[in-house]
């Protein structure tokens, strides 16, 4: 482990960058004991637990962030997440079961994100899960963490499949349409990095720990709190891959654009990489606009094609947003619009649960158990893996129908202000 690996690792030990949470719901009926899930995740920075009963009651959760260590490194070191993991696991498990009043001898399984994420924290999660169901001898469920991000809807709101799903998270970006529990058609998906990843080197770019409004954000987090007081049209990007009718996704050009534009910023104010520059409340607007706008479109095009090819009914068309970058305001203001424009019903689970944690595992854990899908009695040949397609991809389908879409300023009206 390198020397600022051990460093961090002091220092959170000490007491920093530790976020933790628990609650309980009371009244949970007697009917539902049978069906008690507690659901472990571990798949990239955060360690999370909680015990769900077959009626969606949260019954107990705790959470531990990792956010503050990774901030001071601008990134992820998984060795320092797995650390991190391996310390913590323990107690969050703990913590969630005493928050619920419920004990392992109660549960009816356990569930747990084995795909996809960072090899070195799914192994901790998926360890100490099968020590837990070989030690009490329950029933395994394992997790896909995608599939778990689209299905948390249901644990907050009343939707029927099929649904048509956008993921956008830090890791992940993708189209699918939820078929049923565990039968997803992948519409698209990022053919390089994920827009959460993207938003947050740009905000290292810009040096945005040291602005004074952004102390202790996370980078897209601080880019959409500027680019409140920033004016978009002062600078403008390239939409990505306007040349192809598909609903795939790339934002690693868009962000050597950025790059450049920043540089060039510098060299007009006379100031060193890591100084903040005077319109970086600008780019922070232009840069969010853009990513917005190409999701916004490749969204737009999977509906069109859903509604073409009747995979979903006119009469209850559903889009469905989940994922840590879903909790951004700017870009489920214009979901939601896109959406109403469409005669789409809008969804998005609360944003604590978009992000990651233990509950939307559990509650996968309580679908698959009803559903009879994936629930192991023998653990031998489980296996994390931390690169995992969603579901049968239809994705060259979708470019081959090469649907061309109005202007969106004509269905988001607020586009063209």
């Amino acid at each position: 482990m390198s020397s600022i690996a051990r460093s961090l690792l002091k220092s959170v030990r000490h007491g920093r960058a530790v976020c933790l949470r628990s609650r309980s719901s009371a009244g949970r009926g007697e009917q539902h004991l049978r069906q008690l899930v507690l659901g472990i995740e571990t798949s990239c920075d955060d360690t999370g637990a909680a015990v769900v009963d077959g009626a969606g009651n949260v019954l107990g959760e705790a959470l531990h962030c990792q956010k503050e260590v990774h901030l001071q490194t601008g990134g992820i070191i998984p060795v320092v997440a797995q650390q991190l993991h391996r310390e913590n696991i323990e107690q969050v498990v703990q913590d969630a079961l005493s928050a619920s009043g419920v004990s392992v001898a109660e549960l009816a399984a356990v569930a747990t994100t084995v795909k996809p994420g960072l090899a070195l924290s799914l192994e901790v999660g998926l360890r100490y899960s099968l020590d837990l169901v070989n030690r009490y001898r329950k029933p395994f469920i394992p997790i896909h963490h995608m599939e778990a991000h689209a299905l948390t809807v249901r644990l907050t709101h009343h939707v029927e499949f099929p649904f048509l799903v956008l993921l956008l998270s830090g890791g992940h970006c993708l189209l699918a349409v939820a078929q049923g529990v565990s039968d997803f058609l992948l519409l698209g998906q990022s053919i390089d990095i994920a827009p959460g990843d993207m938003l947050d080197k740009v905000a290292r770019r810009l040096s945005l720990r040291k602005h004074p409004e952004c102390h202790g954000m996370a980078g897209g987090k601080a880019i959409e709190h500027l680019a409140q007081s920033g004016n978009r049209h002062q600078h403008t990007f390239r939409l990505p891959m306007q040349q192809y009718r598909n609903c795939d996704f790339s934002f690693s050009g868009l962000q050597n654009l950025v790059n450049k534009a920043i540089t060039e910023k510098e060299k007009e104010e006379g100031i060193e990489e890591g100084e903040i520059l005077s319109c970086v409340q600008d780019i922070a607007a232009a840069v969010q606009h853009v990513v917005a706008v190409h999701i916004f479109q490749r969204t737009y095009r999977a509906m069109l094609f859903c509604m073409k090819n009747s995979i979903l009914s006119a009469k209850n068309a559903a889009l469905v947003v989940s994922g840590g970058v879903a909790s951004n305001h700017y870009i489920r203001k214009g979901l939601q619009a896109l959406a109403d424009a469409s005669d789409f019903a809008f969804l998005c689970p609360p944003p604590r649960l978009c992000t990651d944690n233990g509950v939307m595992i559990a509650w996968n854990g309580i679908e698959r158990l009803r559903a009879g899908l994936g629930v192991l009695h023998s653990t031998d040949s489980i296996r994390y893996e931390p690169r995992a397609p969603l579901g049968v991809d239809i994705s060259k389908r979708v470019e081959e129908d090469s649907i061309k879409m109005p202007k969106l300023k004509k269905k988001i009206r607020w586009l063209a202000s």
